[in-house]
């Protein structure tokens, strides 16, 4: 014969969240303990943060804090704050939020919490269940929780924001620089993206400054959009068949000539080899390298812009 298993709702066994269930998982860590692979011992309940107090203040086998803040209702913004308040304040290594209906916002919450801080978050769901006459039993789920995939996430994520930081500074030195040099850039903001970019005059061409961890460039991009491959070749080869003459002009014979045969767009571009965004010491030579050449290349690009627009309207 086998049972049937029936919910059963959680108000009918503990009627007050703080001092029934409080009270029942500090007597009963080792439910949670075996839910979470983590050794929990009580420390207190109630430990007063400020004007709040935490549910439960537990440690791990390793004598680090775990707080615990439990919610026999659907998780609400004001248990999010205590949680993180909570766990900061008493800096712990672990912090568990324990409810019966964890919101998909809550969710999504903790996840980031795990990919942004060092602190181990977990949402738990708790149910009760009887079988027949049995008496109720708890079940813990773990909806969300730490993993190595999410720290390294938050490894990149913080990695990814400390090179917008640098680009944008980057910018930021650079355009001051050019600005006393040219007007060329002079109305183009900073950015933290890999590149900005200023028209030469003519749709589908625009001059790029790059700028990677390792390397940069100055580049013409020739791009007229949608349908205009063809346009798009037949200028940069109009450019190629000028190649001796606009090296000697710039001075320059490490351009490279790309016509991109499998993309829509070419580009002319010299690189920089060497020294990138990594070399903040070298960054003021590099600049002014990359201004010095740009200021050259568009003079002499803007030569042959005329015949360009031709191409462009011929078709």
């Amino acid at each position: 014969m086998i049972g049937k298993v029936e919910r059963v709702p959680l108000r009918s066994i503990w009627k007050h969240e703080a001092y029934d269930f409080t009270n029942w998982l500090a007597d009963n860590l080792d439910e949670l303990s075996e839910t979470l692979g983590i050794s929990l011992s009580l420390v207190e309940t109630e430990k007063s943060v400020g004007s709040f107090n935490v549910d439960i203040l537990a440690e791990d086998s390793a004598g680090n804090s775990v707080i615990i803040e439990n919610q026999l209702e659907k998780t609400d913004h004001d248990h999010l704050g205590k949680l993180i308040t909570y766990a900061t304040n008493l800096e712990a290594n672990v912090a568990i939020w324990i409810s019966s209906n964890p919101a998909q916002e809550h969710i999504t919450s903790i996840s980031w919490l795990n990919e942004s801080t060092p602190i181990d978050f977990y949402l738990l769901k708790v149910e009760a269940i009887k079988i027949g006459e049995s008496e109720p039993a708890p079940l813990f789920y773990v909806i969300v929780g730490p993993s190595e995939e999410s720290k390294d996430i938050g490894t990149e994520k913080k990695e990814l924001v400390k090179r917008h930081h640098k680009r944008l500074s980057f910018w930021e030195k650079l355009l001051s620089k050019s600005k006393d040099k040219t007007k060329l850039f002079s109305n183009v903001s900073p950015s933290k993206e890999s590149w900005i970019s200023t028209s030469i005059g003519l749709t589908g061409l625009r001059l790029n400054y790059m700028l990677t961890y390792d390397w940069a460039a100055v580049e013409l991009y020739m791009d007229k959009g949608k349908d205009c491959d063809l346009i798009n070749k037949e200028r940069f080869d109009y450019l190629f068949s000028k190649r001796n003459e606009i090296e000697h002009e710039i001075n320059d014979n490490t351009i490279i000539w790309e016509r991109l045969d499998d993309k829509r767009a070419s580009r002319i571009r010299k690189k920089f080899d060497k020294v990138g965004l990594r070399d903040e010491k070298q960054w003021d030579e590099l600049q002014i390298q990359m201004i010095d050449f740009m200021i050259k290349f568009e003079r002499t690009i803007k030569k042959y812009v005329p015949k360009l627009r031709e191409i462009g309207n011929n078709r």
